[in-house]
């Protein structure tokens, strides 16, 4: 990697570390330069404004969403529905060991500005999309094991649904918790779609 792109790199990992813990109306172009270890010129060579960086970070998720956060815990196991849970188990464990400060950064991102820059809106959608396909991927593999017209779409979409909710009501109860109790009702959820099995 040349000496431009990695510091384009730095700029772009710099804004998002700084969206993701102060959110992108606090994080100033200044101060993404200067984390990044760049002059405030090469931000500007780079991204004209903070919308430009904003959708540079959102497109480096995407492309990270699979390698970064689905394999290595699609590693941990061959069951696919394992492969949900080991999922969430490492954001619970990003939610712990950051002593409740983590927050998911397109969440937060949605929270903050999807509302207002429709460009941002569609590469957060995108994200979640993403997610959400990924997590189907696992139902689809698991699809014998589930009653006749389970809704893998609508499923995934609520799997999404509960890790936001579960990481937010963490953040600010200050405790694992809210986490695994929402989890918890999560397996049994997904243990009701469940085809029964004949016993011997």
């Amino acid at each position: 990697m040349g000496e431009v792109a990695a510091t384009r790199e730095r700029i772009v990992e710099s804004a998002m570390r700084l969206f993701a813990v102060r959110g992108f109306e606090r994080s100033s172009l200044a101060d993404i330069a200067a984390a990044a270890e760049a002059r405030g010129g090469s931000v500007y060579h780079f991204f004209r404004t903070k919308r430009e960086l904003l959708e540079a970070v959102l497109e480096t998720y995407l492309g990270a969403l699979v390698p970064h956060i689905f394999e290595p815990a699609f590693a941990r196991t061959a069951d696919p529905i394992e492969q949900i849970f080991a999922v969430l188990a490492d954001y619970r464990e990003r939610v712990r060991t950051t002593e409740f400060t983590y927050r998911c950064p397109i969440g937060r991102l949605a929270l903050e500005v999807a509302g207002e820059d429709p460009g941002a809106r569609v590469l957060i959608d995108r994200n979640f999309a993403a997610w959400r396909d990924a997590v189907r991927g696992c139902l689809e593999r698991a699809k014998t094991r589930f009653r006749p017209g389970t809704d893998f779409d609508a499923l995934s979409a609520f799997v999404l649904t509960v890790m936001e909710g579960a990481v937010m009501q963490c953040v600010a109860e200050a405790s694992i918790e809210p986490f695994d109790a929402s989890i918890a009702q999560l397996r049994l959820f997904i243990t009701s779609q469940l085809r029964k099995t004949k016993r011997s």
